[in-house]
C-alpha cells in the first residue's frame, strides 16, 4: 500500500506552485515471512516485506522518520535507510550510508531523514545500507511524480499498481551468508515461488496484475535485487521505455529488459492483445545462480498479466524477444550535453578501477579492500581532515577537486559480474557502454547505476561533474559483493563540504555515540 503523509504547503519561491512537506514514518522490525512459500525471520518495514511505496511530487521535501524496532538475535538490530538516485545536495548527512555519512540507528532510536527533491522526478527506491540487511527484506519502492511530465499523455494510468519490483530471496539470515552466495528464489511484486530439495513447493501464490484492454500503463520497474540480474519481458507485448532512473527518455520500443540491481525503468504497456493471461518473465542470471531456480517451469520467476473478463487460470503463453534493450539505443528526451572534451581521456580527471576477487577474503579495487572505518567518512571531514590522505580507510578514498569532470574507467570480466556499479551524489553520462568499443558523446543515457559487462574487452567508462561537495560511495550494488569490500568512496570537494551541508542536526551527532554506546554494551551484535 502506498504510505499515507500529511504535508504543510509552502509556496515556492519565484512561481505560482505550492512545494509539500512530505512527512512519514518507516518503522523498521522483524516478522517472519514467506514471499516464496519456505518460512524464515527477515525485517519489515511497517510490518511489510517488500516495503511501502513512498511517493512525492516533484519539489516537495522529505521528512522521514526511521524508527528502529529490530529485536532478532539473528539479524542486525542496527539500521540506515538509504534514498537510492537522490543526490542529496546540501544534505549528505541524509544519504543514509554506514560507515561513510553515518552512524546506524540503534535498537529504539529512531532518526528523521530530511532532504528535497528538487527537480528529480521519476523512479527511485529505498533500502538498508547497513551490511547486508536489505537482503533481509529492508527494501521498498519510491516515485516522485511529475504533474507536468512530458511524456504524459503516452500513458493512461500511473499509479501504486504500477510500480512493479523484482527481487531476489533467500532461506538463512544474511549474516550467516559465506562469500559466494546462491539465491533460493527470486520475486515479482514481493511473490514468488522455490524448489525444495525434493522438487516441490511449488504452489505458493504468484503476483497477479489485472489490466483493462485498450489502457496504456506506465509500469515503473525497480529491481531491488541483492544479487541476480532479470532478463524481463510480458509474453506478446512490447514495452516502450520511457524514462531511466529518474531520466526521461526518447521512447523506445523494446520486448526484453536485462535490468542489473538498482536499476529502474519506467515503460507504457499498452494492453493492446486478446482478453487472455499472460506470463510476465524475471530469468535470474547470477555468477552465483540457483540452477533449480533458473528455469520458467512451474511458475518460476514468473508473475501473471490478467485481462479485465480472462478466467483466473494460469497463462498457457510463450516468449521470444526479437527487439532486447540495448543501452546505447537510450537517449534524453531532452539532450544534457557530456562535459569535457569529446573523447576518450577527455576529462579533467580519470580513475581506473580494477576489480578483484580472492575466493577466501572477497573483491579489492585496485588492490584495495574495502573495510569500514569506525568513524564515518562525513564525520572525519567535518571535524577537521580536509584532504583525502587524512580521511580512512585508506586506499579506498579518492580526492576529487570541485568542478572537475571526472571519468571512471571501470574494466570488465572482473569475477562475479557483470557488476552493477552505482554512485551516490550523482548521475552520470555512460560514455561507453558494456558490450560497445566505441565512445558515445552523442546524446547518451544518464542514470546513477551501470552495468559494466562480463567480457574482457569491456571498459565501461561513466562521466560526471564534481558539483556536489561530500564522500559518495561508488560500490557495486550487489549487496553481497559490497560487503566484502567491492566499493570505494570519492571525497569530493573536501574542504568545501561543511560549507556545502550546513544544517546538519544535532540528531545526526547524536547517532555515533549511542551507536558506540550500543556496541559496548552488545560486543557480539551483528
Amino acid at each position: 500500500m502506498r504510505l499515507s503523509f500529511s504535508s504543510s504547503l509552502l509556496a515556492s519561491l519565484g512561481t505560482g506552485a505550492f512545494a509539500a512537506t512530505v512527512s512519514q514514518t518507516l518503522t523498521i522490525g522483524n516478522a517472519v515471512l514467506s514471499p516464496d512459500g519456505y518460512a524464515r525471520d527477515g525485517v519489515t518495514v511497517n510490518g511489510q516485506f517488500p516495503g511501502p511505496l513512498v511517493s512525492a511530487n516533484v519539489g516537495d521535501d522529505f521528512e522521514i522518520t526511521v524508527v528502529d524496532a529490530l529485536h532478532d538475535d539473528d539479524l542486525a538490530q542496527v539500521t540506515t535507510v538509504h534514498w537510492h538516485g537522490f543526490s542529496q545536495m546540501g544534505t549528505a548527512e541524509m544519504d543514509g550510508v554506514d560507515t561513510v555519512t553515518q552512524c546506524p540507528i540503534t535498537p529504539g532510536n529512531q532518526f528523521t531523514y530530511k532532504f528535497p527533491v528538487k527537480d528529480q522526478a521519476g523512479t527511485y527506491w529505498y533500502h538498508s545500507h547497513y551490511k547486508t540487511q536489505y537482503c533481509d527484506g529492508l527494501r521498498g519502492p519510491l516515485v516522485i511524480y511529475d504533474p507536468n511530465d512530458p511524456q504524459k499523455s503516452l500513458y493512461d494510468v500511473d499509479d501504486e499498481s504500477t510500480v512493479w519490483t523484482l527481487s531476489d530471496w533467500y532461506h538463512f539470515p544474511s549474516p550467516q551468508a559465506p562469500i559466494i552466495v546462491f539465491f533460493n528464489s527470486t520475486l515479482i511484486n514481493g511473490k514468488g515461488r522455490y524448489i525444495d530439495a525434493f522438487g516441490e513447493n511449488l504452489t505458493n501464490e504468484l503476483a497477479v496484475v489485472n489490466v483493462v484492454a485498450g489502457t496504456r500503463y506506465r509500469i515503473r520497474l525497480v529491481s531491488m535485487s541483492c544479487d541476480p540480474n532479470f532478463i524481463f519481458s510480458i509474453d506478446n507485448h512490447q514495452m516502450t521505455i520511457i524514462e531511466v532512473e529518474g531520466t526521461n527518455v526518447q521512447p523506445l520500443v523494446v520486448d526484453q529488459i536485462q535490468i542489473l540491481a538498482a536499476q529502474r525503468y519506467s515503460f507504457v504497456l499498452n494492453a493492446n492483445q486478446p482478453v487472455d493471461n499472460y506470463w510476465i518473465r524475471a530469468f535470474p542470471e547470477s555468477a552465483s545462480p540457483n540452477t533449480l531456480a533458473q528455469t520458467f517451469d512451474h511458475g518460476l520467476n514468473q508473475a501473471i498479466l490478467r485481462y479485465k473478463g480472462a478466467l483466473a487460470t494460469d497463462p498457457t503463453t510463450t516468449n521470444s524477444s526479437t527487439l532486447p534493450l540495448v543501452e546505447t539505443d537510450l537517449h534524453p528526451l531532452t539532450p544534457l550535453p557530456v562535459p569535457g572534451k569529446h573523447t576518450a581521456g577527455g576529462a579533467d580527471k580519470t580513475l581506473t578501477l580494477n576489480i578483484e576477487f580472492n575466493d577466501t577474503t572477497g573483491f579489492y579495487v585496485n588492490n584495495v579492500q574495502y573495510m569500514g572505518p569506525s568513524v564515518p567518512v562525513l564525520l572525519q571531514i567535518l571535524s577537521g581532515n580536509k584532504t583525502a590522505q587524512q580521511l580512512m580507510p585508506a586506499g579506498s578514498i579518492y580526492g576529487l577537486d570541485p568542478n572537475t569532470t571526472v571519468d571512471l574507467v571501470i574494466p570488465g570480466g572482473s569475477r562475479g559480474g557483470p557488476h552493477p556499479m552505482h554512485l551516490h551524489g550523482h548521475h552520470f553520462w555512460v560514455i561507453r557502454s558494456a558490450n560497445n568499443a566505441t565512445y558515445n558523446f552523442d546524446n547518451p543515457i544518464y542514470r546513477d547505476t551501470v552495468n559494466i559487462g562480463n567480457s574482457s574487452t569491456d571498459e565501461v567508462t561513466v562521466r560526471f561533474v564534481t558539483d556536489n561537495p561530500g564522500p559518495w560511495f561508488f560500490h557495486c550494488h550487489i549487496d553481497w559483493h559490497l560487503n566484502t569490500g567491492l566499493g570505494v568512496v570519492m571525497a569530493e570537494s573536501v574542504s568545501e563540504v561543511a560549507a556545502a551541508n550546513p544544517n546538519i542536526p544535532s540528531s545526526w551527532d547524536a547517532l555515533c555515540p549511542a551507536y558506540n554506546d550500543y556496541v559496548a554494551s552488545h560486543p557480539n551484535s551483528l
